[in-house]
C-alpha cells in the first residue's frame, strides 16, 4: 500500500496554514562515510533533514503541538539527532500545555547508530510519560508502518491511539522475523484492523477523516464545560417496588443501557478499545460530555453470554488512568449480571483485578460518580461503585450475588429469591436510606418502556452531579469520599 508522507499528513491534519515548525538543524552526530552519503540522499529524496519533523498548529482553532515521521527518510527510524528533536517538541509542548499529536511511521530504531539508538526510545518515553503527568493530551495515529522500538515506545503510550486502514502495526517487523525463523509471520496479525479486535488500538480512521475525529476528541479533552442543564424533576409519589420487580426489570433484553446512552444522551463521543469484540466488550470506554460537560464513559455492557472476566477489568483501570491522567471526572455505568466464573478467570487473576480496580477507584485522583444503571451483582459491580457521587435507576439494584445465588447458599434452591432480594435490601430506595445511593431516577414505570425519555433524565442527573463535582474543592475530594464510604454500615 502507497504510504501517508509526513508533509501530507501535518497539511491534512492541521488548519490550512497553521503549521510553524518547531525544528532546528538535526544534532551533528559522528557518521562515517557510508551513512553520511545515507543521509544526504535521504535529504534529497524527502526534502527534509531528519526522519521526523515538528512543530504546532491549530485544528479547529485550537492550538496543538505535533510530531511526525518520514518512512521514505531512512524508514523513519531514529537515531540520536531524530530522538534529540522528538525530545525537545514534547518538552516544549509540555511547557506550554499544549496538547500533542504524534504520528509514527518507521522500521524502528536506527541501525546505523546501533545501540546508542535503540537506547534514544528510552528519553522519548520519558518525555511523554512527564507531558501526561502534567495531564496533558497525547494522541497518537499510528501510519503504514509503524514497528519496532517506535511502537514499543512512544507510538503505544496514546491516551487515544487510532490508526491508519491495512497499516501493517507490530513490534517485530516481518522481514526480520522470515530472516530469523524462516517462514513469513502469520498473515493477518499485524494490521490495524486485528489490532483494534483485540483492543491494542482504539479505532482505525482513514487520513481524510482523522482531522473531524481529533476535533472530537479535543472537544472532550481541551474544550471548557458548557452550562449544565436544570435537576429534572423527581416523582416521589412512585409506589413502593417489590425488589424481585426491579430484578426482573433490569434483565430485560430492551433496557436502555450504556451504549444507548452514549449515543442518545452524550454528544462528542469518542469510543476507545472497549468498543472492540472479545471478553473485554463487556466494559466500554469513551470520552464523552453530558449536558456540556466532559467526562470519561467507564460502562458495563450486557452482551450475550458473556460475564465480566479480567480482561474486561484491565480495560476498566485503563479507564480510570486516563480519567486521572486527563483530570477528567469518569463516569462509571454498572450493569453486569456478575462475574466470569470460568477457569480461565480464576487463572488471570479475576479476584485480583476486582481488588485492584475497587482499590484504584476509590482513592482516585479526580472526580468520580457512579451510575447503577440496572444489575448490579457480585465483584464486578462492587468495584465501580466508591464513587464522590453515586446515581441509581429505579430499578437498578446491587447485591454481593444475584438472588438466585443467595437462595442456592441459604436455602439449597432457587425458590426464595424474591423473598432474599427483598431481605437484602438490594433495592435503589434501600440503597439511599443507606447512603450508598445519592439520588435515584426515575424510571416511568420501566425504562425499556420509555427508552428516550429515561435515558434524557439519566444524562441531565449525570450533567447536574459533573458540574457540581466540579465545584467541590480538588483537595478535600479524597477525604470526602473515603469518610463517605467509612461511614457506610455504621450505626447512626
Amino acid at each position: 500500500m502507497s504510504r501517508i508522507g509526513a508533509v501530507q499528513f501535518v497539511e491534512t491534519v492541521l488548519d490550512t496554514g497553521s503549521f510553524v515548525s518547531w525544528d532546528d538543524p538535526p544534532l551533528a552526530i559522528p557518521a562515517d562515510e557510508d551513512y553520511r552519503r545515507e543521509l544526504t540522499d535521504a535529504a534529497a529524496v524527502t526534502g527534509l533533514d531528519e526522519a521526523v519533523l515538528t512543530g504546532e498548529g491549530t485544528i479547529f482553532g485550537r492550538r496543538v503541538a505535533l510530531v511526525a515521521c518520514e518512512f521514505d527518510f531512512l524508514a523513519g527510524s531514529i537515531g540520536v539527532a531524530a530522538a534529540e528533536r522528538i525530545v525537545a517538541a514534547v518538552q516544549r509542548a509540555t511547557a506550554e500545555r499544549l496538547p500533542l499529536v504524534a504520528s509514527p511511521s518507521s522500521g524502528g530504531t536506527r541501525m546505523q547508530e546501533g545501540t546508542v539508538a535503540f537506547l534514544q526510545m528510552v528519553k522519548i518515553a520519558a518525555a511523554v510519560q512527564l507531558h501526561k503527568l502534567a495531564h496533558l493530551s497525547y494522541l497518537v495515529y499510528l501510519r503504514h508502518p509503524t514497528t519496532g522500538g517506535v511502537f514499543a515506545s512512544w507510538g503505544s503510550l496514546g491516551h487515544i491511539t487510532i490508526a491508519e486502514p491495512n497499516a501493517l502495526i507490530g513490534f517485530l517487523g516481518p522481514r526480520v522475523y522470515q530472516h530469523l525463523y524462516g517462514e513469513p509471520f502469520p498473515p493477518g496479525v499485524q494490521t490495524a484492523e486485528n489490532l483494534h479486535r483485540h483492543g491494542v488500538i482504539d479505532s482505525v480512521v482513514p487520513l481524510p477523516r482523522l482531522r473531524s475525529e481529533l476535533d472530537r476528541a479535543l472537544r472532550v479533552l481541551v474544550d471548557e464545560p458548557g452550562t449544565p442543564p436544570a435537576p429534572p424533576d423527581v416523582d416521589t409519589s412512585q409506589p413502593d417496588v417489590p425488589a424481585w420487580d426491579s430484578v426482573i426489570a433490569s434483565r430485560r433484553p430492551d433496557r436502555p443501557g450504556v451504549g444507548y446512552l452514549l449515543r442518545h444522551g452524550a454528544t462528542d463521543t469518542v469510543l476507545l478499545s472497549g468498543s472492540g469484540g472479545g471478553e473485554a466488550a463487556t466494559t466500554l470506554l469513551a470520552l464523552a460530555r453530558f449536558g456540556g460537560q466532559p467526562a470519561v464513559v467507564l460502562g458495563q455492557q450486557r452482551v450475550i453470554g458473556a460475564m465480566v472476566g479480567p480482561a474486561a477489568l484491565r480495560e476498566a483501570r485503563r479507564g480510570m488512568a486516563l480519567a486521572a491522567d486527563l483530570q477528567l471526572p469518569l463516569v462509571l455505568v454498572i450493569d453486569t449480571a456478575g462475574p466470569a466464573l470460568t477457569a480461565e478467570a480464576e487463572q488471570g487473576g479475576l479476584a485480583s483485578e476486582i481488588a485492584h480496580c475497587l482499590a484504584e477507584l476509590v482513592t482516585l485522583d479526580t472526580a468520580t460518580l457512579s451510575v447503577l444503571l440496572g444489575q448490579g451483582s457480585g465483584g464486578p459491580a462492587l468495584a465501580m461503585v466508591p464513587a464522590d457521587r453515586v446515581l441509581a435507576a429505579r430499578h437498578g439494584w446491587l447485591a454481593p450475588l444475584p438472588p438466585e445465588g443467595v437462595s442456592a447458599i441459604v436455602h439449597r434452591d432457587l425458590d426464595h429469591a424474591p423473598e432474599l432480594a427483598a431481605r437484602q435490601g438490594i433495592r435503589s430506595v434501600d440503597l439511599l436510606r443507606h447512603g450508598i445511593v445519592d439520588a435515584i431516577v426515575d424510571e416511568r414505570p420501566d425504562a425499556a418502556d420509555e427508552p428516550m425519555e429515561f435515558t434524557a433524565r439519566l444524562a441531565d442527573s449525570i450533567a447536574v452531579e459533573l458540574h457540581r463535582l466540579r465545584e467541590m474543592p480538588a483537595e478535600s475530594r479524597l477525604e470526602t469520599r473515603l469518610a463517605r464510604y467509612r461511614r457506610i454500615g455504621l450505626p447512626r
